[in-house]
């Protein structure tokens, strides 16, 4: 006979626990503190079990009575409801375990890190994950929709950090694509909020682009007095195109002083593609004159405190302040907008050969590569040719200059 609910409510605790049965399986479990309990009670693979549903009064009979009749439902299917939750607990106790700050470690540490990536590289990815963990740092990976999304970098935009909220979202977006690969999470909710961004202004950083000003610029840096390491970053970083944090982070071992190349590794490149720099006669002077007083081993120009280091990445631009040009004159990464400018209007080297130098690199990976070496004879002796050009503005400004009373 089924259960009425006067009945449940005027069911008293007893010694020990008994049992009421309503029908279809569903039973009420009477317990001696007076806490009523349902239970679907069913037979799977041969073998009777017993589902908790909840507690009378929170879940009532008719609500119990739908629980079991789903169940019944899924029993019927050949579904097993206890595994089915127990599966499902445990899905949710993963999930809170891997939040989003759980699987962006991971990513770095287990992606980013064996794949050689510069230090430098890896600090900003740790900066863009605390940026991001106030927001969605604690949430399950699973759980972080667009909207969510959004909201986190909405917040940094209204900072006025609009690149910063672009590259907190292509970093997301590659955790969120590791999640996925690692079965953690579905989606990607970062893929449709590109449009949704505020688009920032492109970034100029300032150049020299007048042939006698950079010629000043080369004698104030000689008449420069500073750290050794300091002093030949200034005099090499004009010759060789390279981005400040490559020059920075360049070792010993990268020279090769036969072929008077310098590989830079792809773990310290922005293309992710190793590159290699030809060296003029007078990159390579400047070369052993430095190697002469820090030595073979270790970082090209290392921290003032330590060899263990490189230099910081301010030291550069630091030192062009106290020489007297503001950021609006010169910046180490204008040096690249300089050199580029002045090849590309000399008329001389092909605009393809300029590009290589500055290591910007080809989206089609198979003309990448052709290119290196239909344009590598070019680059080399471009490099000759830019240094060359370097000393010749040197020299003329240094006859122009007034003599010294």
């Amino acid at each position: 006979m089924s259960l009425n609910v006067q009945e449940i409510k005027g069911f008293r605790a007893a010694d020990k626990s008994y049992k009421k049965y309503d029908s279809r399986g569903l039973l009420l479990l009477v317990k001696p503190n007076g806490s009523k309990l349902w239970y679907f009670k069913y037979r799977f693979g041969g073998k009777e079990k017993k589902l908790p549903i909840g507690a009378f009064p929170e879940v009532s009979l008719s609500q119990a009575r739908q629980l079991r009749d789903r169940a019944r439902l899924k029993v019927s299917d050949g579904i097993d409801p206890m595994l089915e939750r127990k599966r499902k607990k445990a899905r949710i106790k993963l999930g809170a375990e891997n939040t989003f700050e759980v699987i962006a470690n991971k990513y770095i540490d287990e992606k980013m890190v064996p794949e050689g990536r510069a230090e430098a590289t890896l600090r900003k990815a740790r900066w863009f994950l605390e940026l991001l963990k106030p927001a969605i740092g604690n949430m399950p990976i699973n759980d972080v929709d667009p909207q969510l999304m959004l909201a986190a970098l909405k917040k940094l935009e209204a900072k006025g950090n609009l690149e910063t909220a672009k590259k907190c979202r292509s970093f997301a977006s590659r955790v969120f694509r590791y999640g996925a690969a690692l079965g953690q999470c579905h989606t990607d909710p970062t893929s449709i909020l590109q449009g949704a961004l505020v688009t920032p202004k492109a970034r100029h950083y300032a150049a020299i682009l007048e042939p006698e000003k950079l010629g000043g610029l080369l004698r104030a840096i000689d008449d420069f007095e500073c750290y050794p390491a300091t002093k030949f970053a200034l005099k090499i970083a004009p010759h060789v195109f390279v981005r400040p944090g490559e020059l920075r982070h360049g070792e010993w071992h990268e020279i090769d002083w036969d072929k008077a190349t310098w590989t830079i590794p792809e773990g310290k490149m922005k293309a992710r593609r190793a590159h290699v720099v030809p060296l003029s006669r007078q990159v390579l002077e400047l070369f052993r004159e430095l190697r002469s007083i820090t030595g073979s081993k270790g970082y090209i120009f290392p921290a003032f405190h330590t060899r263990q280091r490189p230099m910081s990445e301010n030291t550069i631009n630091a030192a062009f302040r106290r020489m007297g040009f503001t950021k609006d004159e010169v910046t180490a990464h204008g040096l690249r907008s300089t050199a580029s400018t002045m090849l590309n209007e000399s008329g001389l080297w092909h605009p393809d050969a300029i590009e290589r130098a500055l290591a910007h690199g080809d989206s089609n990976a198979i003309r990448g590569v052709y290119n290196r070496g239909n344009y590598w004879d070019e680059r080399v002796k471009m490099a000759q040719w830019w240094s060359d050009y370097l000393d010749e503005l040197r020299q003329r400004c240094m006859l122009q200059a007034p003599p010294s009373v």
